[in-house]
């Protein structure tokens, strides 16, 4: 099923891409991966399973590469890629450029579940390690059941107002589900990907590079 079709929707995607790279040692979204930039395999999966994309990126490259310039947090960044969503977009996916092997699917499972009258929908894989909290003297003070545990991955899917009306007072939160939650609106996990990994350290995009091989 193609996603732009689904009856009564419009369903729109802002990738993030605006980050500096600082914990990577630079723009990853701009690594090549294969043939294609990192940035690249985010935007096209979106772009098929979307009406319309509204890529973010920092404000020095915005312009050449026909996106919007984001802001200094990643909330920020979602902010300045809502203002440029048409208001006509009913569902609104936001998807973190620096997983590009997000699939079609997984659109597709959020998405649905935003049509069959979730607030908003976001894929996630359970926890295998056993997780410790600890105080700022890195005391452990807590081992939660990871059984209730789950690790959030993107792309994330909302009703359109509801998204808009979480970022109206500029809150700031590490995902947009947060920011939802937070308005005590209903988030439905669906079943991540294993290889929808983020790119966060080197290491991240060597092994992109070679899943990416073993695709092509």
């Amino acid at each position: 099923m193609n996603v732009t079709t689904v009856p009564n929707e419009n369903v729109w995607t802002i990738v993030v891409a605006a980050g500096s790279g600082a914990r990577f040692g630079g723009p990853k979204q701009f690594s090549m991966l294969g043939d294609r930039r990192v940035l690249d395999w985010s935007v096209e999966t979106a772009s098929s399973s979307s009406a319309g994309v509204v890529v973010v990126l920092p404000a020095a490259d915005a312009e050449r590469e026909g996106g919007v310039a984001g802001g200094d947090t990643r909330s920020e960044s979602v902010r300045c890629g809502l203002a440029a969503v048409p208001a006509d977009a009913t569902i609104i996916c936001v998807h973190d450029a620096a997983r590009p092997f997000a699939s079609a699917h997984l659109y597709r499972e959020v998405i649905m579940q935003v049509h069959a009258g979730a607030d908003g929908a976001i894929p996630a894989l359970p926890v295998t390690d056993t997780i410790k909290q600890v105080n700022s003297q890195n005391i452990v003070v807590a081992t939660p059941d990871r059984s209730s545990l789950v690790a959030v991955q993107t792309p994330q899917a909302f009703r359109a107002s509801v998204l808009r009306s979480a970022h109206a007072s500029s809150p700031e939160g590490t995902d947009d589900a947060t920011l939802v939650e937070a308005m005590g609106k209903q988030v439905v996990v669906v079943a991540g990907e294993a290889m929808n990994r983020k790119l966060t350290a080197p290491e991240d995009l060597e092994w992109a590079r070679a899943m990416a091989h073993t695709e092509a």
